[in-house]
């Protein structure tokens, strides 16, 4: 199967490597940018990996080199650092790069759809969940999704490890509502062992209160933390794009936090999802005590104001 990636920049990179080094999820990739050289460059630089895995080849394109392409992964658009969107006390967040990467989907959408009607496409691009509202609009049909919480479930589970001292796949825990600072970090159902987090925390000795403060406030800032560090958070996000492309071609079900549009909220959010062939086939809502639900409803808010803007922009 083949698979296309819009945007070869520090993520799309990164997932195209993923993809390399995963094996067997797809036969083909086909890089697209803007630059055309960066893709040639990127694309060169792969095939000269690809022998290592499963077979795979890797090339840079056009968008009519998308026919036949199952998904296509859009990483394009103005990262973070470049959007001004690296301040902890900027309630904005990721939103921030919404218009600037909207005009940027409102091209590249229409000529995605033109090659390949039936791919589904997969929103990299930061703010994700605003834009795969755009998408879905631009696109005309329902096999959109986005990369939604699952980046952020998984630095949740990864956090506690840390703190429980144990493995991070043996910690289950959850991450709904936006991709971005109204996330909602669900304490009530995180289990290590079927055994409730916030117990095995409180026999640290410390508050469990301040614990719980500390670690939302380093997974809803992890991006920016990586950015101070490197320049761009992409390694992380890369892998679980790759994750998620195998989900689709493999028809897995797998049930996953990404984000898809809900007729429930009227919006693109992530809730728990069914992702397999043509994209998010279910989403279910876990169980959530009220103050949880509440910043929910909060989140639902924040995407939908931000889903507004992205349609406003887009189509114009």
């Amino acid at each position: 199967m083949k698979v296309a990636i819009a945007g070869v920049g520090a993520v799309g990179s990164a997932t195209a490597l993923s993809l390399v080094e995963r094996g067997g999820t797809c036969r083909e990739i086909v890089l697209l940018d803007r630059d055309r050289p960066r893709a040639d460059g990127v694309a060169t630089d792969l095939r000269y990996a690809a022998p290592l895995s499963p077979t795979v080849d890797v090339r840079s394109g056009d968008y009519d080199d998308l026919a036949d392409a199952a998904v296509v992964v859009i990483a394009a658009g103005v990262n973070e650092k470049a959007g001004g969107a690296t301040d902890r006390s900027d309630p904005k967040g990721r939103l921030r790069l919404l218009e600037t990467n909207a005009r940027i989907f409102a091209d590249i959408v229409p000529q995605v759809v033109a090659v390949v009607p039936q791919a589904v496409i997969m929103v990299v691009t930061d703010p994700p969940d605003p834009l795969a509202d755009l998408t879905r609009y631009l696109a005309g049909h329902d096999r959109v999704f986005s990369t939604g919480t699952l980046i952020d479930s998984l630095r949740f589970r990864v956090q506690l490890a840390d703190r429980l001292r144990v493995r991070p796949r043996d910690v289950q825990a959850l991450v709904v509502g936006e991709h971005g600072t109204s996330e909602v970090l669900l304490w009530s159902s995180a289990t290590v062992g079927g055994i409730p987090v916030t117990g095995l925390l409180a026999q640290d000795g410390r508050s469990v209160d301040d614990l719980r403060r500390e670690i939302e406030r380093d997974i809803r800032y992890a991006n920016i933390t990586i950015i101070e560090g490197t320049g761009a958070s992409q390694y992380g996000i890369g892998a679980v794009s790759a994750r998620l492309v195998e989900a689709v071609l493999r028809d897995e079900r797998a049930v996953l936090p990404v984000a898809a549009y809900s007729a429930a909220h009227r919006v693109t959010l992530s809730l728990s999802s069914v992702l397999g062939a043509g994209g998010v086939q279910q989403m279910h809502e876990p169980t959530m005590t009220s103050q949880e639900r509440e910043a929910l409803d909060e989140s639902v808010h924040v995407l939908r104001e931000a889903a507004e803007r992205a349609l406003a922009v887009g189509a114009a």
